[in-house]
């Protein structure tokens, strides 16, 4: 009764915080920043939370405030409000103003409390922003720099599409993971995480490669068996190495869970460990087909 429960739990939560998500992405623009800034700010205290119970003192508030500002910087330099070059400064600013903070306080920092604290700022701060960056790709720039070339040969192809498809895989392979896992897995993957299983892994590639094959023919993209292909074994691997860098930050803390605020699934840093290093890797393939294109060209 009590894993019945908890599966319920799991499933209402994750049902609550993925319709949010699926809103956000669709409406994009700033609505897209401010849903991602939000969830990072909560997935930071986190971090945070978990790095003080290793005796770390990190600087929260200075941190959070950076990848606030970072995230909506990226936003305002894709629409033309921010100059590039004042949207790039965010960062270096950011990590000085960090390494200041730690530096006039009663008791400086130690070298633990700012490499903690300048990690945050990249791991929650800097790799997520390139979800903005995914999603504010538009179809002129994708279908001038890379229908030319076929492998990207499409009849509609724009950020909100790459950003739906690239979520959805993610979706699939963590569901697949943990249902086949908990059905059929025996063989441990890692001591970081003894409840994740090969089969289990596996289990989730599979139904990553189901879907990313399924919507690049949905949306009539050229080569979808190729693009399913590759989007469903890179993305199930990015997600594993994401979840497996979580897992090993809570070991280190001895806690379970990140946080409690979703029930079944514990933080939200719990909930979006596998979305934070698969936007860049995505969004930089693009660019280098492009840059590809050029060469030949």
């Amino acid at each position: 009764m009590y894993l019945i429960l908890k599966d319920f739990m799991r499933f209402k939560s994750g049902l609550i915080i993925g319709i949010f998500g699926l809103v956000v992405v669709i409406l994009g623009g700033f609505y897209f920043a401010i849903g991602i800034t939000l969830l990072t700010y909560f997935a930071l205290l986190e971090f945070f939370r978990m790095a003080e119970f290793t005796g770390i003192k990190p600087a929260t508030k200075t941190t959070l405030f950076s990848c606030s500002i970072l995230i909506i910087s990226t936003y305002f330099e894709l629409n033309g409000i921010l100059p590039k070059e004042i949207s790039n400064s965010i960062l270096p600013i950011s990590s000085i103003a960090i390494c200041t903070w730690l530096l006039i306080q009663p008791k400086p920092g130690k070298i633990s409390d700012i490499a903690t604290s300048i990690f945050g700022l990249f791991y929650l701060g800097f790799l997520p922003s390139y979800w903005i960056r995914l999603r504010e790709l538009d179809t002129t720039f994708i279908s001038s720099n890379l229908v030319q070339n076929g492998f990207f040969e499409i009849d509609y192809v724009s950020g909100l599409s790459l950003t739906l498809i690239s979520c959805l895989v993610i979706v699939s392979s963590d569901i697949g993971s943990y249902f086949i896992g908990k059905k059929f897995g025996k063989t441990s993957l890692s001591p970081i995480s003894p409840s994740k299983t090969i089969e289990g892994f596996f289990g989730g590639m599979f139904c990553a490669i189901l879907t990313g094959l399924l919507f690049t023919y949905l949306f009539n993209w050229n080569n979808f068996l190729l693009i399913g292909l590759i989007f469903g074994i890179m993305i199930s691997l990015m997600a594993l190495i994401g979840d497996l860098i979580e897992s090993m930050m809570k070991r280190d803390a001895k806690l379970k869970d990140s946080g409690n605020l979703l029930p079944g699934h514990g933080g939200i840093l719990d909930r979006i460990d596998s979305y934070i290093f698969i936007p860049s890797l995505i969004y930089y393939i693009i660019v280098l087909i492009d840059y590809l294109r050029i060469i030949k060209n």
